[in-house]
């Protein structure tokens, strides 16, 4: 079993970040979902997985991908923040664009409130924001994902 962590939305609030590292290391990988307003180097540095990064709308000066298609244990994914495909209003946009692209899961941030479930054959994942949560509640949230050859699980955890 191979075990994801799952961020989005730290705009340079940094210290949950490594806080969630230590409470869930070792890692396989970590996905962040962009807006890091410049911790992205930081974050690379501090992982001792591999990571898949994109920039988010608040990510103006990063040269990081804005989308990022990737294999991850045998299972295509689509990462992008979101913005561009309307995810505050619904969901439908996408995962639909995940669907085109052939992804059996997709990472996306932007709304600070999580999301986990499967909708037509497609995981969407939003981890919520680790800085600025704006579900009930508003306690930082991320996502653990967990992928053992066709079987995928994932929980979303709160600090």
């Amino acid at each position: 079993m191979h075990k994801y962590l799952v961020v989005s939305d730290t705009h340079g609030h940094d210290k949950n970040f490594y806080d969630v590292l230590d409470i869930e290391e070792p890692l396989d990988g970590i996905i962040h979902c962009g807006d890091f307003e410049g911790s992205e180097g930081k974050f690379a540095l501090a992982a001792d997985c591999p990571v898949y990064f994109v920039a988010g709308n608040n990510d103006f000066f990063s040269d990081l991908n804005r989308e990022l298609e990737f294999t991850i244990d045998g299972h295509r994914a689509f990462l992008t923040h979101g913005h561009h495909y309307l995810v505050s209003m619904d969901l439908e946009n996408i995962r639909a664009e995940g669907l085109s692209r052939g992804a059996q899961m997709v990472f996306f941030g932007h709304t600070h409130r999580p999301v986990a479930k499967e909708v037509g054959g497609v995981y969407l994942f939003n981890p919520g924001s680790l800085s600025y949560p704006r579900q009930e509640g508003r306690r930082p949230s991320y996502i653990i994902l967990n992928i053992d050859g066709d079987d995928i699980s994932y929980e979303i955890k709160y600090l």
